[in-house]
């Protein structure tokens, strides 16, 4: 059953990159004592990944921030090198950008995409979350479209 608003969000681990290289990040770390969004894409340099879905957060990101959030995560089932050249190139480094290199995380919270027609193998669907210490607040997970996903969905229900 997938995680819904009022579940606390499962263990795991996602792989962020570090200074010297990569370097592994827990959900503690991430969620524990803070306000965060959290969206996932189904890929990194993916046309609506790339065109609308994380350049709104970079556009909305100070919009955000000043609604009381203390992080924006991107999550994708992509490996770290992958994830951190993609938010490089996205300007988004002001963003957490979190690879969920297995998607294990996204099979913990019950939301993958079977992606294998496209040759893309398992990813994530495509959602935004509200998650305050640790607890899932708000989920809006798209059908198709970028829509309850969006930055600017995310910006209106803070």
């Amino acid at each position: 059953m997938s995680i819904k608003v009022g579940d606390k969000i499962p263990e795991g681990m996602f792989t962020v990159m570090g200074a010297e290289g990569p370097v592994g990040m827990s959900t503690s770390d991430v969620f524990d004592g803070k306000k965060v969004v959290l969206f996932a894409v189904p890929g990194a340099f993916t046309p609506t990944c790339s065109v609308a879905h994380l350049p709104g957060f970079v556009v909305h990101l100070d919009d955000i921030k000043g609604k009381g959030v203390d992080t924006v995560a991107c999550m994708s089932v992509n490996d770290v090198f992958v994830v951190d050249a993609w938010g490089k190139s996205a300007n988004a480094e002001h963003l957490l950008m979190l690879a969920d290199g297995n998607g294990d995380f996204a099979k913990a919270l019950d939301l993958t995409l079977d992606g294998r027609g496209f040759g893309m193998g398992l990813r994530s669907q495509r959602f935004a979350m509200i998650v305050d210490n640790g607890v899932v607040s708000l989920l809006n997970v798209d059908a198709g479209a970028l829509d309850g996903s969006s930055a600017e969905a995310i910006l209106a229900a803070l």
